[in-house]
């Protein structure tokens, strides 16, 4: 049961991987050449292997010979399953990025220590939040020492790494292009909070310098990195996703159709067939085989009804957002696992486990399943509206306003209200929040 939720769970990369780790254990389980017939029907599977313990009769040393036959070999398969492994490389992590420029930099042991602990200390984004006394405390080394060491780190690449707040990693980038004496560099040190809230005639007048000026600076230090870290980051975003299922027109209906090529077509082994059928004496090996070709079967069934549960879940998403196919994305309806859940006929948690990190195919896009569930509001007309619609609206609002005069969220409020869908002003600044958008006072353009 934890296999079938693993596999059911799993994105298809990672299922390629999970396939595999079964073949080098399992050693009755093949995959299937794309020539030949695919195996999967479990009733077959079911017949097939009564058959083979019908013929069971008695064992023969078979392994015990050099010259067992070994399962097939079918290159094409290995050579195609070698190149995807190749092609998946690794990010490379920042620490491990920030540990081999420690080493080239310094053969001091106590700095390599220390600097390992600093390292090891930073957060997604590069900041070091951890106070530097207890890091070195940690370390078992003097705080000098440490102040070395972190100031070493911080002339690393990427730049502004180990900064400990937003105003040092700002100021390590501006020293590092040679601005440490000019504008830019006393606006980062002196009112970041200002400048964070564009008050910029305020930063004007307090270091008494034009407005102009003031601009062009701020213009500047938008262009620095804020996270130099977020290069190196593992956010499953990063990775690359494929596309399981599609969704294509078929005359008046929309049909969802599955990706295959990803998952790996596998059978029972002709050799280890023969050998079910021959007789033989070792009751032990009889066994063993048993056991491994019923978990070899079991692995097939796991597989057959993993796609078989995505498509079911998938056809019932289309049926249900029909709407969103034949208009777009302004018009997804609200829906929860719980409803696809009971006209599938699986538990909630099936749904939300088989469309984890499952990516459609549509005409408009590559869509994670998840978009597809959300919560609604019910407008004045009594027509019901999912939160991911009403987001657009808000996005859709806020690109056709005036840079000058930007809109606030009461009347956002107040156009939505008009148009039929009601919502309260923190419900707005909550989903305007969510879609990375300033408030209006940020949004403002002099």
């Amino acid at each position: 049961m934890q296999q079938s939720l693993q596999f059911l769970q799993a994105p298809a990369m990672e299922l390629q991987s999970l396939v595999q780790q079964e073949i080098e254990i399992n050693p009755v389980l093949e995959e299937t050449p794309d020539d030949a017939k695919k195996e999967t029907d479990a009733e077959d599977w079911d017949k097939q292997i009564e058959e083979l313990r019908a013929k069971d009769e008695e064992w023969r040393e078979y392994f015990s010979q050099t010259n067992t036959p070994m399962p097939s070999y079918n290159p094409e398969a290995a050579e195609r399953r070698q190149f995807l492994f190749d092609s998946q490389v690794e990010a490379p992590h920042l620490s491990d990025h920030l540990m081999r420029q420690l080493t080239l930099a310094t053969s001091n042991s106590e700095m390599i220590r220390i600097g390992e602990e600093i390292i090891g200390n930073l957060d997604d984004a590069g900041f070091l939040k951890s106070p530097l006394v207890e890091v070195a405390q940690s370390a078992q080394v003097d705080y000098t020492i440490a102040q070395n060491t972190l100031d070493l780190i911080q002339t690393f690449d990427p730049v502004g790494v180990a900064a400990r707040d937003l105003r040092e990693c700002l100021l390590i980038q501006i020293n590092r292009l040679g601005k440490s004496e000019e504008l830019e560099a006393a606006m980062v040190s002196q009112h970041l909070g200002e400048l964070g809230r564009k008050k910029y005639q305020d930063i004007a007048r307090a270091m008494k310098v034009p407005l102009e000026r003031v601009q062009a600076a701020a213009h500047f230090i938008a262009t620095l990195q804020p996270r130099p870290g977020s290069s190196f980051s593992s956010d499953d975003k990063q990775n690359i996703v494929q596309a399981e299922l599609a969704v294509q027109k078929s005359g008046d209906d929309w049909i969802v159709v599955m990706n295959d090529d990803p998952v790996p077509r596998l059978r029972i082994s002709d050799t280890y067939k023969d050998l079910l059928v021959n007789n033989g004496h070792d009751a032990g090996l009889r066994e063993y085989l048993k056991e491994k070709i019923r978990a070899g079967k079991f692995l097939i069934k796991c597989l057959h009804q993993r796609q078989q549960t995505i498509f079911n879940i998938a056809t019932e998403i289309v049926k249900r957002q029909r709407a969103f196919f034949d208009q777009g994305v302004a018009h997804l309806k609200p829906l929860t696992m719980n409803q696809v859940a009971e006209v599938v006929g699986v538990h909630e948690t099936t749904v939300s486990r088989a469309i984890a990190n499952k990516y459609v195919k549509t005409p408009y896009g590559l869509f994670d399943l998840k978009y597809f569930f959300t919560p609604g509001y019910q407008t004045a007309s009594g027509e019901v509206m999912s939160n991911t619609s009403v987001k657009d609206a808000i996005q859709d609002l806020i690109e056709r306003e005036s840079s000058t005069k930007p809109l606030s969220d009461q009347e956002i409020v107040k156009i939505l209200g008009e148009r039929g869908i009601p919502l309260a002003r923190r419900t707005v600044a909550k989903y305007r929040s969510e879609l990375g958008l300033l408030p209006s006072n940020l949004r403002r353009s002099m």
